[in-house]
């Protein structure tokens, strides 16, 4: 406790870090005073609650205010379709893959038109979310003037959280759009904590307990499915410049994470899982199977929404960590730097055991993404609460631990940089960029 108390005094004594600590502050509660700023001409008390499905984990990210009608109602969402969307785009077209390579001029170029297909993107949801979502006799102001003005005013909310998004990035600690959908999420674990404690009551105590024992030890694995790395050892040839001084010969590692898709293998898989439901209602007055598959697919307890789910995540991250890490760029990189993998020919040779290596270690990756993404459904067969199950894996997990491992990490490299003693005995955040390590082109 000493020691902790210590790292604080060090974390404000450093005038920049404490600077940007406070504007962190600053903008995110900003961000939570206006996901609760209703759009102007709804009755709040008439709205109706989406508790499931990919409308309840978009709640979640959000903080309640996408069940709130408001002003904030799509959060950054629509952003964050744009990037993926931009992503994939640099993987499969040629045009966008030279302009990644045309360094801060193309990052520029592709940031504009990530902007501008978020405005598009927020535009298109922000019809479906009016018509969709907010039942028309919570209007009470003309439906049609209601529809426009609410769709510009989204729009004008979106961009409005991007820009705290990126002010957060520049002026504050750790990424700002993750940071947004991290605090979305923590908002809502005060209440589903209290929640789940009064329900048990004094009768359930040591059930209560057992339930945050199973949690820390869920968070721990996270924290370490999220850390652990693969080190490949790379040797650099000595080389000679200016005919006397010699340069090079060092070994550094390269870092292949075993979970390098993070979360959007489960993204994906859960805006799948949300089809057959949906594709099951339309023929469920004339179909008793589809009525059957509708039910199954709804309930995301059942072992056949489960099995379809983690067979999505696995493949999902093969899928992703092939489009995202390219053993082939790795292999032309080392080699055009000196660079090669002590008893491996440079070449053809590095880029199969790179493959190999980097299949070997997503399998089992894989294979424990999918168990913590269905964790909750578990957790809730267990007796969990609905709203606290949700803590217990899934999404919401991992974009928490990722989030608070990198802004400590951030915090780390201050106090280093500051002479003061880190927050961990080693000096460094297990997982971060140190100096021996070389970035995953």
């Amino acid at each position: 406790m000493k020691k902790f108390i210590s790292t604080v005094k060090n974390i404000f004594a450093i005038q920049d870090l404490r600077t940007r600590i406070l504007n962190t502050l600053g903008f995110l509660i900003i961000f939570r005073l206006g996901s609760f700023v209703v759009l102007p001409g709804v009755n709040p008390d008439a709205l109706t609650k989406a508790s499931g499905g990919i409308l309840g984990l978009l709640n979640t990210f959000l903080g309640g205010a996408f069940n709130n009608a408001s002003i904030f109602g799509l959060g950054i969402m629509p952003y964050i379709s744009a990037s993926i969307v931009l992503q994939l785009l640099t993987i499969a077209v040629p045009y966008f893959q030279k302009m990644q390579k045309e360094g801060e001029s193309g990052r520029n170029k592709i940031n504009q038109i990530t902007r501008v297909l978020t405005i598009a993107i927020t535009l298109a949801q922000g019809v479906g979310y009016v018509s969709g979502t907010i039942p028309k006799d919570a209007v009470m102001i003309d439906y049609t003037f209601f529809t426009i003005s609410s769709v510009i005013i989204l729009t004008a909310g979106t961009m409005f959280c991007m820009w705290i998004g990126e002010k957060i990035t520049d002026k504050g600690i750790g990424n700002g759009i993750s940071m947004l959908i991290m605090v979305g999420i923590i908002s809502r674990f005060p209440g589903s904590f209290i929640g789940e404690a009064l329900t048990r009551g004094m009768g359930g105590a040591l059930g209560f307990i057992l339930e945050i024992v199973a949690l820390f030890f869920v968070v721990m694995g996270v924290v370490m499915l999220t850390q652990a790395t693969r080190r490949i050892p790379i040797q650099y040839a000595k080389q000679i410049a200016g005919g006397a001084k010699a340069y090079g010969g060092q070994r550094k590692y390269l870092p292949l994470k075993v979970n390098a898709a993070g979360v959007m293998p489960i993204i994906f898989a859960q805006a799948l899982m949300f089809l057959p439901a949906l594709l099951a209602g339309i023929w469920s007055d004339t179909s008793d199977l589809a009525a059957s598959i509708g039910s199954t697919f709804s309930d995301f307890t059942s072992w056949q929404y489960n099995l379809v789910f983690a067979i999505l995540i696995i493949v999902f991250t093969f899928f992703y960590t092939a489009i995202t890490i390219s053993p082939r760029q790795i292999s032309e990189d080392l080699k055009r730097n000196g660079g090669f993998i002590p008893g491996v020919k440079p070449g053809q040779q590095t880029e199969e055991y790179l493959d190999d290596v980097l299949t070997r270690i997503t399998l089992p990756g894989s294979f424990f993404l999918a168990f913590v993404a269905i964790i909750p459904a578990f957790a809730r067969l267990a007796g969990v609460g609905t709203d606290f199950a949700q803590f217990f894996g899934g999404t919401s997990l991992l974009i928490m631990v990722g989030v608070v491992l990198d802004t400590l990490q951030q915090v780390e490299s201050y106090l280093l940089m500051g002479h003061y003693e880190g927050m961990m005995k080693s000096g460094n955040v297990k997982g971060g960029n140190s100096q021996d390590n070389i970035a995953v082109a």
